[in-house]
């Protein structure tokens, strides 16, 4: 009897795949939906950030993935309204300068008790740093590189920060490796709403995809 039942179903299945082949894109979609527990963004909303009140800000929307900062009359940016380490963690972004001239990241972080800023892009757009250390702008002090940014060119940038430790990368390349000591941290007025983190522009439109949190 079990052997005509297993024969029984055999055929039963091979009439139901016949009826309706299996869609690859059906499987493949139903692990899509497989969320990234590192993601801070969505890719289709602002959900768990609001856009910084800065004032002369320009537009900032969502599309294709993407968050979009308008060129404004000064920094535009977003601000995460979540939870957020204050050392031992390293975040990443994809970022690209769409129009404009300056920095087209400026990343407001924690580190230990104090904010601070990595610029990428400032200063006419070729200057990479933390702003401020002993109150020196990323233009001058010990983390100052130039580095050449195509525009429409996306970026992958990360940050670490680990105990008395800052680094940070663009795509292979190390532009930060700072130890904090004696160093006093800070940053500059126009991007105190960005704490505890956040992302701005300067007079620059800029894209942002693949923003990732991940405590190490």
């Amino acid at each position: 009897m079990a052997g005509r039942v297993v024969v029984f179903l055999a055929v039963l299945s091979m009439v139901c795949c016949k009826g309706r082949q299996i869609n690859q894109v059906e499987v493949l979609g139903q692990h899509a939906g497989i969320k990234d527990s590192t993601a801070i963004f969505d890719g289709k909303s602002l959900v768990g950030w609001e856009i910084t009140n800065f004032g002369p800000q320009g537009p900032v929307s969502v599309a294709g993935g993407e968050v979009i900062l308008g060129m404004g009359d000064g920094c535009t940016g977003i601000t995460w309204k979540g939870d957020f380490p204050t050392t031992n963690y390293e975040v990443s972004l994809d970022a690209m300068k769409v129009d404009g001239n300056d920095f087209f990241c400026g990343m407001t972080f924690p580190a230990g008790k104090y904010p601070c800023t990595l610029i990428v892009g400032g200063w006419g757009g070729t200057t990479i740093g933390l702003s401020s250390i002993d109150g020196m702008d990323a233009s001058e002090n010990k983390t100052t590189t130039l580095m050449k940014f195509e525009k429409k060119q996306w970026y992958h940038i990360s940050l670490t920060v680990k105990g008395d430790y800052i680094v940070a990368m663009i795509d292979s390349i190390k532009v930060v490796d700072f130890t904090i000591g004696n160093h006093k941290l800070s940053i500059r007025p126009e991007v105190e709403l960005s704490k505890p983190f956040g992302i701005a522009s300067w007079k620059t439109t800029a894209a942002l995809r693949n923003i990732r949190l991940k405590r190490i």
